[in-house]
């Protein structure tokens, strides 16, 4: 240990570690550099892509905006930690039967954003496009534009929103659209 790191204790998808780190290195390297927790990538490295998306205490936190020495005591989960064993989290299940993704790298991010939208709209929260903030959407009625407006800090480079908003879709319960019709451009 140098003079310029200190000891954190981290609790990451259930476990608590305990690492000596420097207190400007974010969570995203920590995830990644020192507990080879690889699956929230690094996009764009400035907050602006979403794919290093993790969920702090339940919200959805941009892990490479976040200083790791900042998250002792608050529960960190990662894509890794959405599993229970080799059973997947009903919206990583979603993801994979709505073809949520293309080339996968926005993926982690984009899961954990939208594992955290359903649990705001379970809450009651609304969003910049929730028409009356008296009576936000419940699952069931949950809209393509709703959807969209909470998932916008996550961007896709391949273009696979169709797929993601149907496996967000299928995730709150609802039927989503068939694939074939965005295929067939209807």
């Amino acid at each position: 240990m140098t003079n310029d790191e200190i000891t954190v204790n981290l609790t990451i998808n259930g476990e608590t570690r305990s690492l000596t780190i420097e207190p400007r290195v974010t969570l995203l390297d920590t995830l990644r550099d020192r507990l080879n927790l690889t699956g929230s990538k690094k996009g764009c490295d400035h907050g602006q892509c979403g794919a290093c998306t993790v969920l702090i205490d339940g919200q959805r936190v941009y892990s490479c905006l976040s200083l790791a020495v900042m998250q002792e005591g608050k529960e960190i989960v990662t894509i890794e930690g959405l599993s229970v064993g080799d059973t997947l989290h009903p919206v990583q299940a979603a993801f994979i039967e709505q073809d949520g993704f293309q080339c996968g790298y926005c993926t982690p991010g984009q899961i954990c954003a939208a594992v955290a939208l359903l649990d705001e709209v379970k809450q009651g929260c609304g969003s910049a496009v929730t028409e009356d903030l008296s009576h936000p959407p419940q699952l069931a009625e949950l809209s393509e534009t709703e959807i969209k407006e909470r998932l916008s800090g996550n961007l896709c480079r391949c273009g696979a929103y169709n797929g993601i908003v149907a496996a967000v879709q299928q995730a709150a319960g609802q039927t989503p659209p068939s694939q074939e019709r965005y295929r067939l451009g209807q």
